[in-house]
C-alpha cells in the first residue's frame, strides 16, 4: 500500500510539473509521456494506495470486530495470501501493461481485459475472506466498519464488471492484439455505463470503504465511542441509496437523455445529507475531547480528512448543478476537487490507520511524534496550494472559455488559457511536491517504527504512545 503511494504519487507531481513545463513529456521517450503516466497514476492511487490500505485494515480489525483469530482458521488465512499475491501480480501487470501502452482507454477501467479478469478473481478472494470471516464470527453484531466494507464489496463487484463487458478481438475474430477489446456498448450508452462506474468508483472505494475505515480508527484512537448510531443508520441507507445515481452529472449536456442529466444533479444535490451527516457523526465523536487535538498528530490526521470530507462533498455537490457544471466542467476545478478529496480525506484517513496499526502489529511505539506532526503540516500546506491552485486557474479557465465580444465571438483561443494557467500548474506542482515528501517522512517513520521503536510491553487501549523524537 505504501510502496503504491509513493509510486502513484510520484508520478502524480511528474505530471503536474509536465502541464506547466511540457518538455518533461520527453524525458524518458514514449514511456514519460503524459497519456501512458496518467493512467499509472489514477490507477496506483485507487487500486494500489487506496484499497491497498482498505485490505490492511480489513486484514487487522476484521478479526478484531468479529472476535476470531486466523490461527484458527488456516483455510480463511490461506485466502489472505493468495488475495495479497494476486493483488500484488495485478498490480504490477497493470503498470508494465499501462506504460507499454496497453488501455482500454476508459478512466479509471483502462486495464487490459486479462487484467480484469484477475481483478474479478482479487475480488471474490476478498469476499471469501471477508464473508468467510463473518460466517465463523464469535460477536453477533456486525460493526458499522464492515457495513461500509460489503457496501464496497456489492457495489464494486457488480459496477466493475458491466463497464469491462467487452469483446477480445483476437479470441473472436482472430485480429488484432491479445490484449485488445472493444466494449459491448456503444455511443451514450457506453459513456453513461462507463460514468456510472467511474463516478461510483469514487462512491465505493473512496467514500464507502475509507468511511468504514475511520470509522474504526477514530473511535479506538480516540478512545470515544461514534456519537450517535441513529445518524450512523441514517448516513448509510442514504448514501447507499442516493450515490450510485450520481454518475450521470458527468455527462451533463452531453448527448444522454435530458432526464438523466437532470435526475442525476438531483441526486447529486441531495447526497450532501448523507455525506455531511457522516462527517458531523465523526467530529462529534471527538465532543469534549478536542484537547487530543493538540496531543496527537494521529488524531489531528483523522480530524483534518473528516474536514476534507466534509469540503470535497459540498464541493461536488455545487459542481454538479447545471449553471455551476457549465462553467466548471472539463476546467482544472474539477481536478482540485477530486484531490482535496482523494488527498485529504482518502490520503489522511489511510495515514492515520498505518499509524495505529504498525506499532499494535509490530509491538513497538511510533519511532517519532515530531516526525509526524511536520509531515502533518506539509501535507495540509501542500494540499491547500494543490486545490486553491486548481480553483483559481478553473474558474478562469471556464471564464475565459466563455468570453464573447459584442458579435458573440470567443474572445480567446484555447491557448490563450492555457498562458494564463501556467503559474497555476507550477504551484499545483509546488503543492504536490509538499505532499509527496510528507509521504516519504511518513514512510520513513513507519519504517523506523518497525527498526528502532521502543518495544510495547502490552498493547494500549486507545491513543497510539509515541517516541520523544
Amino acid at each position: 500500500m505504501i510502496a503504491f503511494g509513493v509510486i502513484g504519487m510520484l508520478i502524480g507531481v511528474v505530471l503536474a510539473f509536465q502541464l506547466a513545463f511540457p518538455k518533461l513529456n520527453y524525458i524518458l521517450g514514449e514511456y514519460g509521456i503524459f497519456g501512458r503516466l496518467r493512467p499509472v497514476h489514477t490507477n496506483g492511487v485507487i487500486y494500489g494506495f487506496t484499497l491497498g490500505g482498505i485490505w490492511a485494515s480489513w486484514y487487522y480489525f476484521g478479526q478484531r470486530v468479529l472476535k476470531i483469530t486466523y490461527h484458527d482458521y488456516p483455510f480463511l488465512k490461506a485466502v489472505g495470501y493468495l488475495h495479497f499475491w494476486i493483488w500484488i501480480l495485478t498490480l504490477i501487470l497493470g503498470v508494465v501493461s499501462l506504460l507499454g501502452g496497453i488501455t482500454q482507454s476508459k478512466e479509471y477501467a483502462e486495464l487490459a481485459w486479462p487484467l480484469d479478469i484477475l481483478v474479478v478473481v482479487v475480488w471474490v478472494l476478498w469476499g471469501i475472506s471477508m464473508f468467510g470471516s463473518m460466517g465463523v464470527r464469535r460477536e453477533n453484531t456486525i460493526y458499522v466498519s464492515l457495513w461500509y466494507y460489503i457496501a464496497t464489496y456489492v457495489g464494486i463487484a457488480v459496477l466493475y464488471i458491466f463497464n469491462n463487458l467487452s469483446i477480445p478481438t483476437y479470441l473472436v475474430a482472430h485480429t488484432g492484439s491479445l490484449w485488445h477489446s472493444i466494449s459491448m456498448y456503444a455511443g451514450s450508452n457506453d459513456a453513461l455505463v462507463q460514468w456510472w462506474w467511474g463516478h461510483n468508483a469514487v462512491a465505493f472505494v473512496f467514500t464507502s470503504g475509507v468511511i468504514g475505515t475511520i470509522y474504526y480508527f477514530l473511535p479506538k484512537e480516540s478512545g470515544q465511542p461514534i456519537f450517535s448510531y441513529k445518524l450512523t443508520l441514517f448516513s448509510f441507507w442514504s448514501l447507499m441509496f442516493v450515490y450510485i445515481w450520481a454518475g450521470g452529472h458527468h455527462l451533463i449536456y452531453s448527448t444522454v437523455p435530458d432526464w438523466v442529466q437532470t435526475l442525476s444533479s438531483v441526486f447529486s444535490v441531495i447526497l450532501i445529507i448523507p455525506s455531511w451527516g457522516t462527517a458531523i457523526n465523526m467530529l462529534l465523536t471527538l465532543r469534549g475531547q478536542w484537547h487530543q487535538l493538540k496531543e496527537s498528530p494521529l488524531i489531528k490526521f483523522l480530524v483534518l480528512a473528516s474536514t476534507f470530507y466534509m469540503l470535497s462533498t459540498l464541493e461536488g455537490s455545487i459542481q454538479a448543478i447545471r449553471s455551476v457544471n457549465a462553467l466548471a466542467h472539463f476546467t482544472d476545478w474539477i481536478i482540485g476537487h477530486v484531490h482535496d478529496g482523494v488527498l485529504g480525506w482518502v490520503g489522511f484517513t489511510l495515514i492515520a490507520a498505518v499509524y495505529h496499526m504498525v506499532p499494535r502489529v509490530f509491538k513497538r511505539e511510533i519511532y517519532s511524534g515530531k516526525l509526524m506532526d511536520v509531515q502533518f503540516w506539509l501535507m495540509t500546506l501542500g494540499i491547500v496550494l494543490y486545490f486553491s491552485s486548481m480553483w483559481i486557474a478553473g474558474i478562469t479557465q471556464g471564464m475565459m472559455w466563455r468570453d464573447v465580444d459584442q458579435y458573440g465571438n470567443l474572445v480567446y483561443q484555447f491557448v490563450d488559457t492555457v498562458r494564463v494557467l501556467i503559474p497555476y500548474y507550477v504551484i499545483r506542482g509546488f503543492g504536490g511536491s509538499l505532499y509527496l515528501i510528507g509521504f516519504f517522512i511518513f514512510l520513513y517513520n513507519v519504517v523506523m517504527t518497525i527498526q528502532k521503536g521502543r518495544v510495547l510491553e502490552k498493547e494500549p487501549a486507545y491513543a497510539t504512545p509515541m517516541g520523544l523524537r
